[in-house]
């Protein structure tokens, strides 16, 4: 009889507040220097926030200023919806405030937000257009992503952030005009992976383009697709490797 083969990776039960607190935050930091490895830092913007699990109206976020290669779990703050830093002594990008303060209060679901000014993403957005489902992969964000249509500069109103959030919806990302990306997901693994999965979906298609005229995935297929690929689950499952290389070969950020 052919031994049963048991899942590499099984997500975490807690036992207290505490520790679950303690693994959000480093899940947060290693993302962080995910973003690095990726590519995604441009000066000092980009931010990835996670809720609090006692505190619901609270999430913690990177300091301004901390070049992502750098963060570690004690760098980390905590900020409240009124945009008060409650953990921390430096200043928080005033847009991640907008930003993630509406998207954590319309979307009580969404544990984690990633935005960034990735090169391929925000190439993408430059185009006001949503993504084809043209790969496999592309397939996750398949009816799954909204258009924030717009761009008014530095996102620096809260105003300007519930129209972001309006414009996600209960989707699992959205694109922001001349801006960006913005994912979401119920972990920090998954927000994150989806962000990596989202901007290489962007550099796909922004090839296929230039290359010729890409063929889509028809609907239907594409429907099934999204259903095989696009669980949090999948999402969470596919950061774990990613997650365990850094640790080992960055240790400190978990300090």
């Amino acid at each position: 009889m052919a031994k049963e083969l048991q899942p590499l990776y099984v997500q975490p039960e807690f036992t207290s507040i505490e520790e679950e607190r303690q693994h959000r935050k480093e899940r947060l930091a290693v993302a962080f220097r995910l973003f690095d490895r990726f590519g995604f830092n441009e000066g000092v913007a980009g931010h990835i926030t996670v809720r609090d699990p006692e505190k619901t109206d609270h999430y913690w976020v990177n300091p301004l200023g901390v070049h992502f290669k750098k963060i570690r779990v004690s760098d980390l703050h905590l900020v409240n919806h009124a945009g008060e830093v409650i953990v921390g002594n430096r200043p928080i990008n005033k847009a991640a405030i907008a930003i993630h303060t509406q998207i954590h209060r319309a979307r009580p679901d969404v544990i984690a937000a990633a935005h960034s000014h990735s090169l391929y993403g925000k190439a993408w957005s430059a185009l006001g257009r949503l993504l084809d489902p043209l790969t496999q992969d592309s397939c996750v964000f398949y009816e799954d992503h909204g258009l924030y249509d717009n761009f008014g500069g530095v996102v620096l109103d809260q105003s300007e952030g519930e129209r972001i959030a309006k414009a996600l919806g209960s989707y699992k990302a959205v694109i922001l005009r001349n801006h960006g990306l913005l994912t979401v997901g119920t972990s920090v693994d998954e927000a994150a992976y989806w962000f990596i999965a989202m901007d290489r979906a962007c550099h796909a298609q922004l090839l296929a383009e230039a290359a010729g005229n890409p063929k889509p995935i028809d609907h239907e297929t594409a429907k099934l697709t999204h259903s095989q690929l696009s669980r949090p689950d999948s999402g969470w499952y596919n950061f774990q490797p990613l997650y365990e290389i850094l640790v080992e070969e960055q240790p400190d950020v978990l300090l």
